[in-house]
């Protein structure tokens, strides 16, 4: 099977989880062939490519950060039929319900396939006019209607960035390498952008479509928008991200969210429950089996912190929730160990914890030191993340905002009890082996802690079951079989017609290979007739005079060929969603 593999920002060039999980997957299924279509988002990004197993067959790149002027002009019909298109996809931006946007950016994508690339047009001064008439139109907000003219350049200039993908030639239809429409599966590894050219795939060349999303891009993108300066910029962006989430989960054959805080989000925003399946991100267990296994199970008064030195981690409510742990507990430790740093924030956090927690000495002529400690994994005391978890008895997380909580995640395969805010996917994960506490709440943080430090049994039965569930649900053997499962499903149940007219495994294997044993009476189908319905089948309609079961024919199909068309539609239901 071909998959063709869509990123952006991500696998193969960039570092980071999304990086791994899709490094992982791939080197997972080394039965199929993968072809990868990325979208990079600078030019370091590109320079960093990590080495790809020998059945990945093709990489293909695409900035989205240099200028993509290809010194294309389009004739006066062009010009009209881009205005056109464009007029549509704005106003369906600028309205309160998602109108015209779906019309109007498939117009685009046909323009850009026909005619060459759209970076002047849309850059161009009628883009500009069309978004300002659209943003005054009756029904739009009242922030996008009191939009100014840089609002609309900048606009203009982010909208054209994002729709970069509807110019790329990886939609021929000649058949040459490198064209979705050659691959079996399009394998959307995040929404938003990246599964744009899935989009198109699909609507060309009826390619099944599978989005996977770990962290929602749509809150993503609200997050990152709030740094704007410009609410007018905000509230465009943010309803052409909407927009483009509704059609992406509307379309897509299946949808496969990392958590159920994930599945809430897509389902918000209009994806059929039925074509909507969880599917857990998978990690290397064996990286924390030896800390996880151990008999010793870390310092029981050292609590341990891993994780991005960030505001959204919280640190301060850490610190805060900690002063009232060592009230109780004067021995306790606290050590924080960062995977990366926000350089501003640490800097706050280490005042913080310089005011809260005075160094303490021994004795009169003994350095002293402090209860809470910054360090860095990779550090002599920590080289990697296990030995990290494995310093404590206890891991906390102390988060106000989350997606799936790698960290936590990685502290149940170490076998410990965890204290940890509710938000994101959290309660998903921990699934009764750890405490979870109210977000920005850290006198409720402090409890958990000291009910745990002071019950050093009932931590070390948390840890064990925590490390249970962990290899249960989170393993890379259960993640990599699961889109196993689904690639077969995908490819058996079909998008649509495909160019040749045909479905694949509609017709009966048997019938294609020439013998004595086979029907001599059958003859390949023409190009676009439909072939029989197998049983529970929706692919293809099947011919008159077939029957409700599925089967052809008589004068059509070699012998016993029905039961064969029968039994795929069975094989399937076991592993789709």
């Amino acid at each position: 099977m071909r998959i063709g593999l869509l990123t952006e920002g991500g696998y193969p060039y960039a570092t980071g989880e999304a990086r791994v999980w899709c490094d992982r997957l791939v080197r997972g299924l080394p039965q199929h062939e993968f072809e990868l279509y990325a979208l990079s988002r600078d030019a370091e990004q590109e320079r960093a490519r990590v080495p790809l197993p020998d059945h990945v067959t093709l990489v293909r790149t695409a900035p989205l950060w240099a200028p993509a002027d290809d010194g294309r002009t389009y004739s006066r019909r062009e010009r009209r039929r881009f205005a056109d298109c464009f007029k549509e996809l704005v106003r369906g931006i600028c309205a309160e319900e998602a109108g015209p946007f779906a019309e109007g950016l498939y117009g685009l994508a046909e323009l850009g396939r026909d005619q060459g690339g759209l970076y002047a047009a849309l850059r161009s001064e009628t883009a500009v006019r069309l978004l300002e008439s659209a943003c005054r139109a009756p029904g739009a907000s009242r922030t996008v209607q009191a939009v100014q003219v840089v609002d609309l350049l900048e606009s203009v200039d982010e909208l054209e960035r994002m729709l970069r993908p509807l110019s790329l030639d990886w939609y021929e239809e000649n058949g040459r390498l490198g064209s979705l429409g050659e691959v079996d599966v399009c394998h959307a590894a995040a929404g938003g952008v990246a599964a744009i050219p899935g989009l198109l795939a699909k609507r060309f060349f009826g390619v099944p479509l599978l989005v996977t999303e770990y962290g929602v891009q749509l809150r993503s993108h609200y997050l990152e928008q709030r740094q704007a300066s410009r609410p007018a910029v905000r509230a465009l962006l943010a309803a052409f991200h909407l927009r483009l989430a509704g059609e992406i989960y509307a379309r897509a054959d299946l949808l496969t969210p990392g958590n159920a805080h994930a599945r809430r989000w897509q389902e918000r925003c209009g994806a059929p429950r039925e074509r909507v399946r969880t599917v857990y991100p998978g990690m290397e267990a064996d990286r924390f089996a030896t800390v996880g296994e151990a008999a010793d199970c870390g310092d029981p008064g050292t609590l341990v912190w891993v994780g991005r030195i960030e505001p959204a981690k919280d640190l301060v409510g850490l610190l805060h929730a900690f002063a009232e742990v060592r009230k109780a507990e004067p021995g306790t430790r606290l050590r924080i160990f960062a995977t990366a740093v926000a350089p501003g924030y640490l800097a706050d956090c280490r005042s913080l914890a310089a005011q809260l927690f005075p160094d303490e000495a021994a004795d009169a002529v003994t350095v002293g030191e402090n209860p809470v400690t910054f360090e860095e994994i990779g550090g002599p005391d920590a080289a990697s993340s296990a030995e990290a978890y494995g310093a404590g008895r206890i891991a906390v997380l102390s988060s106000v905002i989350e997606g799936f909580p790698i960290t936590l995640a990685e502290a149940m395969f170490s076998g410990r009890a965890t204290v940890s805010t509710d938000v994101g996917a959290v309660c998903e994960v921990i699934g009764g082996t750890g405490l979870v506490v109210p977000p920005r709440n850290p006198r409720a943080l402090a409890d958990a802690c000291l009910s745990l430090l002071r019950d050093p049994e009932r931590a070390q039965r948390l840890g064990a079951a925590a490390r249970a569930r962990a290899l249960e649900l989170f393993t890379v053997e259960q993640n990599v079989g699961a889109f196993r499962d689904i690639y077969l499903w995908l490819l058996a149940r079909g998008s649509g017609a495909r160019p040749d007219g045909d479905v694949p495994f509609a017709w009966p294997a048997e019938a294609r290979v020439p013998g004595h044993w086979t029907n001599p009476t059958w003859t390949p189908p023409p190009p676009g007739s439909a072939p029989p319905r197998a049983a529970g089948s929706a692919s293809a309609p099947a011919p008159a005079s077939a029957s409700a079961s599925g089967s052809a024919p008589a004068s059509g199909l070699a012998p016993g060929s029905a039961s064969v068309v029968a039994a795929v539609p069975a094989a399937v239901s076991e592993v789709g969603p």
